[in-house]
């Protein structure tokens, strides 16, 4: 299928390694030129580098800290600049699972404060920094990157932040549908990534098992029975960031493989 993204232009943020990668790399593939964000200028400039490298397409690299609203903007006018404007935003920026975790008596204000600021507000703040390019061409598209605990109970900031941000797409969506430019979450679960693959050393170290047996273990609660891909989330967004996707907006998409006992509406 020709998802007919050739010429567009993707800003991508996380885009410096995990499923940010992933998904910027997509896109590429897909003809887009894409701007990845990330904070750490030297690690962003050899992600584009590669990923431009590996599709022969444009990849530039726009440093910012999406809880600076400052950096963000001057971010956004940086591509703008550069590319001739912003159709696609993929917000990918955020410490994977988390920071602030219970019992509830050990709940830190501070770090739980701060993944909201840097994933929740961070994504509100893309946004709005990227539709005023979206509204000048009446067309575009914007997708969020959540997680499934936001359908689950489990650690506070991750599942709080994930589903504040499915109220913000769909606030967004509603907002914006009429200039052409629909808001869409994907929710993952866990993934098989370079973050995974550090957190399965120190799991398997914890319980004193090889990783492979604590990985299987997880798979089991899935009902593909094995752990999706970074790359298979990309392939959702990059459906959802093409004009094919026109009449799917203010949705949020399960992708991580079926969790057993998860239910949505």
């Amino acid at each position: 299928m020709d998802l007919e993204l050739t010429g567009k232009v993707a800003w991508v943020t996380g885009g410096s390694g995990g499923i940010g990668s992933a998904v910027a790399t997509e896109l590429a593939v897909e003809g887009c030129e894409v701007a990845i964000t990330g904070r750490n200028r030297e690690r962003l400039e050899a992600a584009a580098k590669e990923i431009s490298e590996r599709t022969g397409g444009r990849v530039i690299a726009a440093p910012a800290d999406t809880s600076n609203r400052s950096e963000v903007d001057d971010a956004a006018r940086h591509i703008e600049l550069e590319l001739g404007g912003i159709e696609i935003l993929v917000n990918c920026a955020g410490a994977p699972g988390g920071k602030a975790g219970g019992p509830i008596e050990n709940v830190s204000d501070e770090l739980l404060l701060e993944d909201l600021n840097e994933k929740y507000v961070g994504y509100l703040r893309c946004a709005r920094a990227a539709t005023r390019s979206m509204k000048q061409r009446g067309w575009g598209r914007i997708i969020h990157i959540g997680g499934l605990s936001a359908r689950q109970s489990g650690t506070y900031s991750a599942g709080g932040r994930n589903a504040a941000i499915t109220h913000l797409s769909k606030t967004l969506s509603d907002e914006l549908g009429e200039f052409g430019i629909t808001s869409n979450v994907v929710h993952p679960a866990m993934t098989r990534s370079p973050w995974f693959e550090t957190w399965l050393a120190r799991e398997s170290e914890r319980r004193g098992m090889p990783a492979q047996d604590v990985e299987q273990a997880l798979a089991r609660d899935y009902a593909i029975r094995r752990l999706v891909d970074v790359t298979e989330i990309a392939h959702v967004v990059a459906f959802l960031a093409s004009p094919k996707s026109a009449g799917v907006t203010g949705e949020t998409i399960g992708a991580g493989g079926g969790p057993h006992r998860g239910v949505s509406h």
